[in-house]
């Protein structure tokens, strides 16, 4: 069950199995994969979707597409972190935020196309009220993206 209170059974987990193989699949190919008809595939994929299970989107290649530098950034926060993380949000060059517990309080994930813009990313996080200090890891390579959680 999710967090929302969708259910999801067998049947559902192969259908996001199928998916994360193919997000294009026909619902005729989805249906045949896991024993059921197209249109019970088609509502099955669609209550997915409207309880907030999956999404169906297109992953990129950064690199591909020019941005040539991807970093997680460790934020230290003085205090509360909702105000930090909301203001956080908004910032449209931070594709991953997630408060965390540990040594840093808020970790935020970025792909931009070079050091400067990286350099003004991290100088505009520091200038967020709240926070205290900030660590950049910069990925030297990418080994491995995986977005096939819960089809195990």
């Amino acid at each position: 069950m999710d967090r929302r209170g969708t259910n999801v059974d067998e049947t559902d987990s192969a259908i996001i199995e199928q998916l994360q193989l193919d997000g294009r699949v026909s619902y005729t190919k989805l249906g045949a994969a896991i024993g059921m008809s197209e249109a019970a595939a088609r509502q099955r994929v669609q209550r997915l979707i409207d309880g907030g299970v999956i999404q169906i989107v297109a992953v990129t290649n950064p690199l591909s597409l020019g941005y040539r530098r991807m970093a997680m950034i460790g934020v230290r926060a003085e205090g509360p972190t909702d105000g930090i993380a909301a203001t956080l949000e908004a910032f449209t060059d931070i594709e991953y935020l997630v408060v965390t517990a540990g040594s840093f309080d808020i970790m935020c994930e970025v792909v931009v196309p070079d050091d400067a813009t990286l350099l003004n990313l991290t100088n505009r996080i520091r200038a967020v009220p709240g926070v205290s200090t900030t660590e950049t890891f910069i990925y030297l390579a990418l080994i491995k993206q995986n977005y096939a959680w819960g089809a195990h």
